[in-house]
Formats: C-alpha cells, structure tokens, sequence
C-alpha cells in the first residue's frame, strides 16, 4: 500500500467514531475468520453495566446496533452467516428487538458461519437467567427443585447441564480462544462460564486497530499451545 492509501485510510478510520470503527473491524474480522476456516465467532457489543454510561453515548451505541442489524441483515442475504444475538434482550427498544429477532429467525438455518454478538450481556445475567429459567420448568413440570434417590438422599434435579442448556451462548460450544485488545487482562464479565479452558490472549492494539495479521498471530500462539489445552479439557 502507498503512502497516500495508508494515510486515506487511517484519516478515514480517525474521522469515525470509536463505535463506528469499532463495527468496521467486526465486519474485517468475520471475512478474516471465514478465510482461517474458523466457524464460530462472538462479539461482545454491549454489557447491561454499560446502560450507566452517559445517555447521548448508550443513544449512539443503540443506534449503531440498529444500523449494524440492518446491515447484517443485507449480508444475510448470501446465506452463508447464523447471527445470534445472546443477552438480556428485553432491555433493548422494541424496533431493535423485533429486527433482531427477524434476522435470528432468518439465519437459523445457515450454519457455515456462526457470528454471536452479545447484548445487554453479563455472564452474571446470563447464569441467573439460565438457574432462573432449569427452576421455572421443572416447577412447571411438578418436580420441585429437590427430590430423593432410592436411598433417601437428596439428589439434585438442577444439575449442571440443565445450566448450560439454557444459557444465552447455549448456541455456540465453549470459546477455544478470548481475545481482549487495549491491553486489557480482566474478562469484563464476558463468557466466565465457559472460559475456564480457552486461550486467553491480551493484545496492547486498541479494537478498532484490530486486523488480519493481529489475529493470525493469535492463532499462532493458540496452536502452539494447542496440546496444554486439549489436556486440561479432558481433565475437566
């Protein structure tokens, strides 16, 4: 690249702001994925924390998520993406939920590449609503949360798989790699649950800098230490 070309696009990319760059990246990364053979991909767009940001900047934000939808929506159209949208949904306006929901609906059968973005999220959220909701159907069911086993023991009917089945990421297996930028070190409340075997790779770029050759050094890096891995996941 010349040196007018680099300096278009840097004075391009200073010229958005931090959100819009941001969603740019995003849609950089999933060709860049979809070049590695890698199927599953989740983005962490907004955590329900987040809502106590000033509100001319969450305005911004939800209004990035409607035009980022709509054009998700477009790509669609190749039928070659699954995008599902994991969080607490509720919490978002109704013209941003029900187009989500249309785009979820639409692109369930498409299971080249999976894109999950993650909204209104915490993992906090993400348990209590998967405890929350193992309770409310085997109550529903007329089980009750305890029962007893042929030796009078309490066994639980709540059991771990119970969990995961009806976590938001239930969608996705477990992440084989987490990725922060900014040289950032702590999860944020992202995906804690099923992070307790990934690679965790912490990067000093900033998000929107994010590109080809930042994630083929994660990979990299994640293959070189591939065998660490697979053996702490047996262990499990």
């Amino acid at each position: 690249m010349d040196g007018n070309r680099r300096y278009a696009k840097k004075k391009k990319i200073n010229d958005m702001t931090g959100y819009d760059a941001g969603a740019l990246a995003l849609l950089h990364l999933i060709i860049y994925c979809m070049e590695l053979g890698v199927k599953y991909v989740t983005a962490y767009a907004f955590s329900i924390d987040n809502f106590r940001r000033h509100p001319e900047e969450v305005r911004k934000i939800m209004d990035l998520t409607m035009e980022s939808v709509m054009l998700l929506t477009w790509i669609s159209k190749l039928r070659l993406v699954r995008v599902h949208f994991a969080g607490n949904l509720q919490l978002l306006s109704e013209d941003i939920q029900n187009a989500a929901k249309r785009l979820m609906e639409s692109t369930a059968g498409y299971n080249n590449f999976v894109l999950t973005i993650c909204i209104c999220y915490t993992c906090s959220d993400e348990i209590l609503h998967a405890v929350e909701q193992s309770c409310k159907e085997k109550w529903d069911d007329g089980i009750g949360i305890m029962g007893y086993d042929e030796g009078n023991d309490y066994e639980r009917l709540i059991k771990v798989v119970d969990i995961e089945k009806r976590m938001y990421m239930a969608i996705a297996p477990d992440p084989d790699i987490l990725i922060r930028t900014g040289g950032e070190y702590r999860l944020s409340n992202f995906l804690v649950w099923q992070s307790s075997c990934c690679h965790l790779s912490s990067l000093g770029t900033v998000w929107p800098e994010f590109g080809v050759f930042h994630l083929v050094w994660v990979v990299l890096d994640f293959q070189q230490n591939y065998h660490y891995f697979a053996k702490k996941k047996l262990q499990l």
